[in-house]
């Protein structure tokens, strides 16, 4: 989808909307693209490293229409962790949209967290976790947003125990929003571990992980 330059955003405590264009013949760029770039960079550099330079040549953007765009970085930082948190939502979901049973399908979850976390996607580091450490304890908005992000991260893991365990797979004596909250813990601290470019083990740590529920 295509937006013009000269688009107003929305004020960043509401959430993101599509633009109205204005008279005459703005430019045009690629929002999602754009974002998608964004998610890079302060992912990879922080919130607070980055600066409006850094995202005007990493979204091929002219600092200026940046400003016309979005009313500021955080606006900019606000939409680019709405637009990760679909994409990785969706990631995730195809990964477990599968005919297995709800414990393949929870490992095959598990094992994608633990190839997010290497090589260079590991070293880049996940949106979310970054935005937890650096500004959830001082931007409400952001807070919130982090929580949400949390919250159905559990409700995702903790439907597809509750698969596993009418299919079988899963020992109905496992709790499953306790066992949810745990993986949750453990996938965004994988998120940090990866961010220091070490190598994880992912098929052994999955069967480690994965013990939980027997």
């Amino acid at each position: 989808m295509s937006i013009p330059y000269c688009v107003r955003m929305a004020q960043v405590a509401k959430p993101f909307v599509s633009p109205v264009r204005t008279r005459g013949r703005p430019r045009e760029f690629d929002i999602d693209d754009a974002l998608d770039k964004a998610v890079r960079v302060f992912s990879e550099r922080g919130y607070h490293a980055t600066s409006i330079g850094d995202l005007t040549v990493a979204m091929e953007i002219a600092s200026g229409s940046i400003y016309k765009a979005f009313k500021d970085k955080r606006d900019v930082l606000l939409a680019a962790f709405d637009r990760y948190k679909a994409t990785r939502n969706e990631q995730i979901r195809r990964v477990a949209d599968t005919s297995k049973t709800g414990r393949e399908r929870l490992r095959d979850v598990l094992l994608s967290y633990f190839e997010s976390s290497q090589g260079a996607e590991g070293r880049r580091g996940c949106l979310v976790v970054g935005c937890t450490v650096e500004l959830a304890g001082l931007d409400p908005v952001v807070a919130a947003r982090v929580s949400d992000s949390l919250k159905k991260n559990e409700a995702f893991l903790a439907d597809v125990i509750r698969q596993g365990q009418s299919d079988g797979s899963v020992p109905i004596h496992v709790n499953p929003d306790d066992t949810a909250r745990l993986l949750v813990c453990l996938t965004q601290g994988l998120r940090v571990v990866g961010k220091t470019g070490r190598k994880l083990d992912a098929a052994a740590l999955s069967n480690i992980a994965m013990k939980m529920l027997a």
